[in-house]
């Protein structure tokens, strides 16, 4: 069985390590954890590895943040993926820092690259992973801080949070979006 796996995240060095590219971040962690690396492909950076049985592909598109959906797209219909078989791993504003929420529908609840993918999906229903990084900004500074680097106490939290993260999408491929979500969910 084949999965895909879609961090959303923006391409260049000035938004490596900003809270809007916890997509990326989490998959560099996951890929390394098994041992393996991105190279270079049509619309996105892509690593395939197995978990047991199941063979995933794991991308980070290279159309920045906006066009998200064009690379899902093009990923699934290359490989061959049921939408029900994927997922997208995104920042989310209206969580707690590192909380985490599995959905396998909704809406894209302003974020630009969840709209993108449901555009070019033509559907809400599938999944996302959405990685809580907060709301502390003043108004009117919501961009900044999206685009902003993590303070020194996240990025002391970040390592064992994004550990947590990948068991979820490993539970996730695994025994499926029900289980996961019971599981980490909270």
């Amino acid at each position: 069985m084949k999965f895909l796996l879609v961090g959303l995240g923006n391409i260049g060095e000035e938004y490596r390590y900003t809270r809007h590219n916890i997509g990326f971040l989490v998959l560099d962690r996951m890929v390394n954890k098994y041992q393996t690396e991105f190279k270079s492909g049509k619309l996105a950076d892509t690593a395939t590895f197995r978990i047991k049985n199941k063979v995933v592909t794991a991308i980070k598109p290279t159309t920045y943040m906006n066009l998200s959906g064009k690379s899902y797209r093009y990923w699934l219909e290359q490989l061959d993926v049921p939408v029900e078989q994927s997922m997208a791993v995104v920042d989310e504003l209206a969580l707690q820092f590192g909380t985490i929420r599995i959905k396998t529908k909704g809406s894209s609840g302003g974020h630009n690259g969840l709209a993108s993918i449901e555009q070019e999906l033509k559907t809400a229903a599938y999944a996302r992973l959405r990685f809580g990084i907060g709301n502390s900004f003043s108004k009117g500074k919501q961009i900044d801080y999206v685009l902003g680097k993590w303070s020194d106490e996240e990025v002391k939290a970040l390592p064992e949070l994004l550990d947590k993260t990948i068991l979820a999408i490993e539970e996730s491929i695994l025994s499926g979006f029900s289980n996961a979500m019971n599981k980490f969910n909270g």
